[in-house]
């Protein structure tokens, strides 16, 4: 993918190291400790707390850090296996899923959490790109944790989606019913050599289209909220494909991105922080704590209510493979202009201009970890390129027939 200008190249290498930095520091490497390898979910108010997604995307950050010679290949390769034998043996779960925040040092439940379908996926690919990128142990054990995910036991036979979540206190709930970030469970779940799906759960997920004034056939999610459309995107290669159906996942993204850039400009009259180039509405920090709900048209959520002025920078970050030049525009603007929104991770999670100026103080795994890797896939096409050999990722997407065109 093209460079657009030295300028925006140095700035996205600097995000990209002090991303990188946030999972080699927030890390627990204790040898001694039954959590070792885990990975904080934010670096401030929860310093015990780590989260699986995190640790997913701390493997890629180590393939990163070893491609670019910011850390020793070797070292790398033992810090990943030694995580992966965290998860064998400490991590606490069922049937290969687990819960979504653990305890740093236990691997052990924390906060009543739910057992993850979603980010124990995001977990596991980017332990199968590290099996790919180093093999050896590395290899095997990645896909030893793939092969006892119990796809089947997280689908509703009813209505053959996926639920939501799962709390053994009272069940599974919800359902992945219409288009979001879950792509990446498909893929893998079809795939898979032990507890498959059928291919039917990809074809049945509603995908609801609309267009968003001239950007046409917008095939959009719940809230509206960016990161939906850039989280499987991480990992998984859609350019130049197409599903049976015609549908392209990559432009569709692009669409979804212009659409989240139009409605931020359309809607500076009433947030001080959105514009042309402060755009990304998308899950993150706000002044009232964390919101999943932030988000652009098209949405069926009713976004008067869930907005409130709040911008991060991983917007921006994470769909720059999709709107390069937008993206680098947005960054420039955070970096020069807003200086209290950077420090020792580069881009802080979120800020915010309405009644006062408001700068969040944390670093979020999952913000950084898809900033980090979308700016490396612009870069380079590291991580889709080792996820991609991945032999269950190529059957999985030929399952579920999209290949390219």
């Amino acid at each position: 993918m093209r460079i657009l200008k030295k300028y925006g190249n140095e700035l996205l290498l600097k995000e990209l190291k002090k991303s990188y930095n946030f999972f080699l520091k927030e890390a627990n490497l204790n040898e001694k400790s039954r959590g070792y390898g885990l990975v904080r979910d934010k670096n401030l108010y929860a310093n015990n707390i780590a989260s699986i997604a995190s640790v997913g995307y701390g493997m890629a950050a180590l393939i990163i850090g070893t491609e670019r010679k910011w850390i020793n290949r070797k070292k790398a390769y033992n810090r990943i296996n030694k995580t992966l034998d965290t998860f064998i043996n400490n991590v606490e779960g069922e049937n290969g899923f687990y819960y979504h925040f653990i305890n740093i040092e236990t691997g052990k439940r924390e906060w009543n959490c739910e057992i993850s379908i979603i980010d124990t996926a995001i977990f596991i690919c980017g332990a199968l790109t590290a099996g790919e990128y180093f093999e050896g142990e590395i290899k095997q054990k990645a896909e030893q944790l793939y092969k006892i995910i119990n796809w089947e036991w997280y689908r509703n036979p009813e209505t053959n989606y996926f639920y939501m979540g799962y709390k053994p206190e009272t069940g599974f709930w919800g359902q992945w019913d219409m288009y979001a970030e879950q792509l990446m469970t498909y893929v893998l779940g079809v795939a898979s050599p032990t507890y498959s799906i059928n291919k039917e759960m990809y074809d049945v997920m509603k995908k609801p289209k609309t267009d968003y004034e001239e950007i046409k056939d917008i095939i959009y999610t719940y809230c509206g909220t960016l990161f939906t459309y850039q989280f499987s995107h991480a990992w998984i290669d859609f350019r130049n494909k197409k599903d049976s159906r015609g549908i392209d996942w990559f432009e569709n993204s692009k669409k979804a991105t212009l659409a989240n850039i139009r409605y931020c400009i359309n809607n500076e009259e009433h947030f001080k922080t959105f514009g042309e180039n402060s755009w990304g509405t998308t899950a993150c920090i706000g002044p009232q704590g964390y919101s999943g709900g932030y988000g652009a048209m098209p949405a069926l959520a009713n976004l008067n209510k869930e907005n409130d002025g709040t911008i991060t920078p991983c917007g921006a970050a994470g769909s720059i493979v999709f709107t390069p030049e937008y993206s680098i525009r947005a960054l420039e603007n955070y970096y020069n202009n807003f200086p209290k929104l950077w420090g020792k991770y580069g881009f802080k999670d979120a800020y915010n201009l309405e009644d006062e100026e408001w700068y969040s103080e944390e670093y979020i795994g999952i913000d950084k970890g898809i900033s980090m890797i979308m700016i490396e896939n612009y870069l380079s096409e590291l991580i889709w390129k080792y996820f991609m050999k991945n032999e269950y990722v190529q059957k999985g997407l030929d399952i579920l027939g999209i290949k390219n065109e």
